[in-house]
């Protein structure tokens, strides 16, 4: 049976045609959108949330997507097992929809910030980075006004004994530092999966670290690592 990913489009997404791009262009894998109010994703063996402002990200970030139709089908997805990958807005969304565990709040410094950043390899349980090394190096870019990922302690201390935590920003040459944490989320985490390894929340952008006239490439093993552990490609 042919493999095909699913990108939700929301109104205020913005980085759909990127993720669609990415996917159907350059990964070669059939790929078509969903709209927010759809709620059938039978046929799909991937399931991306993009990045964007979603409902111009009023409230907060993801707050009002949460309650878009086609999440109660995500939840019966999530629940069936198949894979979620959340990115940047779409992070905010699995969040708020408790997909995910914790809250983002506005980065520390008030400033929406836009830049290629250093991402360490934090765990390979998940099919999402089964194929990458821990402590392997990727450098993706970012573009968030509220990625400040935050829980506490305990909740920490659960996503380190669960390997939950999947990256965490860091140095050029891979070493966990407070400078490198570019908008003060917790113990510097860039990514966090669910227990059961199905959901993958990250804010960084790697749809857009897809080719070289871009400056950049890391983002096409990530995805290899995706869809070859997935068996999608």
């Amino acid at each position: 049976m042919p493999k095909k990913i699913g990108v939700i489009v929301f109104p205020g997404s913005n980085c759909d045609h990127d993720a669609y791009h990415a996917m159907k262009h350059i990964m070669n894998v059939e790929t078509e959108f969903l709209w927010h109010k759809d709620n059938d994703l039978s046929g799909i063996d991937l399931l991306i949330i993009p990045g964007g402002f979603s409902y111009g990200d009023y409230l907060r970030s993801g707050a009002i997507a949460r309650f878009s139709p086609i999440m109660n089908a995500v939840q019966d997805y999530v629940k069936k097992g198949y894979p979620v990958l959340g990115i940047c807005n779409g992070f905010q969304i699995l969040l708020e929809a408790g997909l995910l565990p914790g809250a983002m709040l506005h980065n520390e410094k008030l400033r929406f910030i836009c830049k290629n950043v250093y991402l360490r390899v934090e765990s390979t349980r998940s099919p999402f980075t089964g194929a990458l090394e821990n402590g392997q190096v990727l450098t993706i870019p970012v573009s968030h006004g509220e990625g400040n990922y935050f829980i506490d302690k305990k909740g920490v201390q659960k996503l380190e004994e669960k390997e939950q935590i999947a990256f965490r920003y860091c140095t050029e040459e891979g070493h966990i530092t407070q400078e490198a944490n570019i908008n003060g989320s917790v113990s510097n985490i860039a990514g966090i999966t669910n227990e059961q390894g199905n959901v993958l929340g990250m804010m960084p952008h790697p749809e857009r670290a897809m080719e070289s006239i871009l400056g950049l490439t890391d983002g096409i093993p990530f995805f290899e690592s995706v869809l070859h552990k997935l068996e999608i490609a």
